[in-house]
């Protein structure tokens, strides 16, 4: 068991090693160059000069890269380049929207996901069955940018039933729950078009797991025995489902976190997302790569997760121990 751990720990800090590594060189490989971001042309060479030497560019790359590496192990990330702010203010000001918009769009998509996914096994053959099955195809079919758009462009501009832009209105309305409910206003066609476009993949893949185990020998046998209808499903069908649902659960945050920069875009939105994407297109060095190393800790920290919370769930996995034990 200690053995097991200790190699996906010591797993999980090469390949933090590796993403800081990539993180530092792959964007000074890319097109232009940050000194052109911050340097005005007019600048004399002197000035020139001190800008480079104050953003540490005029030292040599190896040592730019140990700066830069003790900088993201102890979450110092530095200026941009781009606002002349600290990046963890920056990305703590935008923090909240990110994580209001992702999270509560990956747990509606994930629930509702599960509840049709779980009562279409139920029903195979039924109507249920055949509208999850195709609006899981449909919501693979469109890339989301196109299917938000649509719905920018239905809901905010035609009906204007939302805002077209922003988080909150302008001037924001006085009061708590006026500003909490003007929020909420704002962030309902975002959240929804996530849900739209993710429901269906959870509900193909627990209508999968779920038909492939109602036919299982233990639940024939458990229906055989009289239990009702409703404890074989939740309480033996369901619950030997759920470790691969919430394994995929966990594996699939980082992309839904990364997904961020495409949604936040459409919407105009405050949030990491548009962060990062103002980063890249700046060369913004600092918070480019704060916001890149703050999501591979997110990756790598949920894979980890997921090995525990499985032996949780399923008590007859116990990691690392041998058939004898």
């Amino acid at each position: 068991m200690r053995s097991y751990w200790l190699k996906r720990v010591l797993g999980a800090l090469i390949v933090l090693l590796v993403v800081l590594f990539l993180n530092f060189f792959l964007f000074r490989l890319m097109p232009g160059d940050v000194v052109s971001t911050i340097i005005d042309p007019r600048f004399s060479p002197e000035a020139k000069a001190e800008l480079r030497k104050q953003f540490g560019l005029d030292s040599p790359l190896y040592e730019q890269f140990f700066r830069y590496a003790k900088a993201m192990v102890t979450f110092d990330f530095g200026l941009s380049f781009l606002s002349q702010r600290p990046v963890w203010e920056e990305l703590r000001s935008r923090l909240p929207n990110t994580v209001f918009l992702l999270g509560s769009a990956f747990l509606l998509s994930a629930i509702l996901g599960t509840w049709l996914g779980i009562h279409a096994a139920r029903r195979r053959g039924s109507f249920l069955e055949k509208i999850v099955l195709l609006a899981g195809s449909v919501s693979f079919s469109f890339p989301s940018f196109f299917v938000q758009l649509v719905l920018l462009l239905a809901f905010g501009w035609a009906l204007p039933l939302f805002p077209l832009r922003g988080s909150v209105s302008i001037p924001p309305p006085e009061g708590f729950a006026a500003a909490f409910f003007d929020y909420l206003w704002h962030m309902t066609l975002p959240v929804f078009s996530l849900v739209l476009l993710g429901f269906g993949s959870w509900a193909i893949y627990v209508r999968n797991l779920m038909v492939r185990t109602l036919g299982s020998d233990y639940i024939l046998l458990a229906r055989a025995k009289g239990l009702p209808e409703r404890r074989v499903l939740w309480g033996h069908a369901f619950r030997t489902t759920l470790p691969p649902i919430v394994t995929i659960f966990l594996l699939a945050l980082p992309g839904v976190i990364s997904g961020a920069v495409i949604t936040e875009r459409v919407f105009s939105l405050h949030g990491v997302g548009t962060f990062l994407l103002e980063a890249i297109l700046g060369h913004d060095y600092p918070a480019a790569g704060a916001a890149f190393f703050l999501l591979a800790l997110v990756s790598i920290f949920c894979n980890l997760a997921a090995d525990v919370i499985y032996g949780l769930v399923d008590p007859r996995i116990r990691v690392g121990r041998s058939m004898e034990e």
